[in-house]
This record gives C-alpha cells, structure tokens and sequence, in this order.
C-alpha cells in the first residue's frame, strides 16, 4: 500500500507573530518539515501562492494538517469551498490540531461526514461574523474619531512663506502650475490643493467682511 502523504498549512499575516508557534504544532504532529507550506497574507480569500501550490499535490493519498480552522481561511464561503474541494474533489483528508472533532479520517461514514461539515459551517460562520464585528468597531470607531475632530492620514505639509506670492504669479499667468509647484517644493496636484484652499479662505474671509458692513 502506497505511503500516505502528510502535509501541513501555515498561514500568518504580517501583523501576527505566531509562525513559530504553528510550525511547532504541525511538527509535533508528524508533519515533515519539508512538507510544511506557509503564506504571509490576510486570510481574506484563497488566492496565495502557497496555497496553491499546495492544493495541486493533494490527492486520496493525502492528508493536510493545519494548527487552527482560521489558518486555512477566514471567509465563510470560500472556507467551505475548499473544504469541500480538498476532502470531496481532492479525496484528501483534513486534520484541525486543535480542533479534534474535524478530522476527516475519522467516522468515514455519512454520519461522521455529516457531522464534520456542520461543525466547520458553524466555525466559520462565527469566525466570518466576528471579521465584519471588527471591520464595523473598527468604522464607528474611525467616525466617532472624526466627529471629535482627529484627523487622519498624513499630515498636510506646511505651507511655505512664498506661497502668496508664487500663487499671485500663477493666477495672473507669468508661470505654469507645474514652476509654481517647483518653487513651492511641491507636486502639481498638492500645489492646487493648496491653492483652491487658500482661495476659499480668502473668499470666505471676504464675506466676513462684507457682512460685518
């Protein structure tokens, strides 16, 4: 009988520094170093170099171990999807460390079939609704900031003291936008922002006044 073949997945993303931690479990379950494939990427779909790789050697002979349900994917229907892809199209087994109870060699009946594909619909719907929980703490969180008025992004570079004078001679027409942006030490595009801003102020300044006659 042909030796099964055992591979295992690792998945991080560059915020998280738990590659090691992964790596030590797989090993600890018999998997080959050299059959160990990683993907530095956000588990927001499938599309990752060594994912696929790996997906084309696995076959009826295989069996692919990963250390937690979400280090194969995070997205509810695409994890279901390549479920379904490795264990019904592949033939191939999968084995969740730290969860015992999806481990396709196990119950190979309909029954245990069953209950496997339930549990990994449930374990992936939560981990998918927890995803878009953060995604919406994270925009409420971002717009109550705002409406405190903190600014986010880069902040605006200061205005240089020849602006006036620069934009004067830009408006009137005896230089480009793009030499008023060169004497500025600015790109054409932040020069106009500038410029339509410093425009605003001096028409808004000018109601102000008028009004106050």
């Amino acid at each position: 009988m042909e030796q099964q073949k055992i591979y295992g997945y690792m998945r991080v993303s560059t915020r998280e520094q738990n590659e090691d931690r992964q790596r030590l479990a797989l090993l600890e379950a018999g998997v080959p170093e050299s059959q160990i494939y990683i993907d530095k990427q956000s588990g927001k779909d499938f599309v990752r170099p060594q994912y696929r790789r790996l997906l084309k050697k696995l076959d009826s002979n295989s069996v692919l171990y990963v250390k937690e349900i979400d280090r194969l994917g995070r997205n509810y229907a695409d994890l279901n999807e390549q479920w379904r892809i490795i264990t019904k199209e592949k033939g191939a087994d999968i084995v969740v460390i730290d969860m015992p109870i999806l481990d396709t060699r196990r119950d190979k009946n309909l029954l245990g079939t069953f209950i496997s594909d339930i549990v990994l619909a449930l374990l992936s719907y939560v981990s998918e609704n927890e995803r878009v929980n953060i995604k919406q703490r994270q925009a409420e969180g971002i717009a109550a900031a705002k409406a405190r008025g903190v600014k986010f992004g880069r902040p605006s570079l200061p205005t240089p003291d020849n602006f006036i004078e620069v934009h004067r001679r830009w408006r009137e027409g005896f230089i480009s936008m793009d030499e008023a942006a060169e004497a500025c030490n600015m790109n054409s595009k932040t020069f106009y922002s500038k410029a339509i801003q410093y425009e605003n102020r001096c028409a808004n300044a000018c109601a102000g006044r008028r009004e106050m006659v």
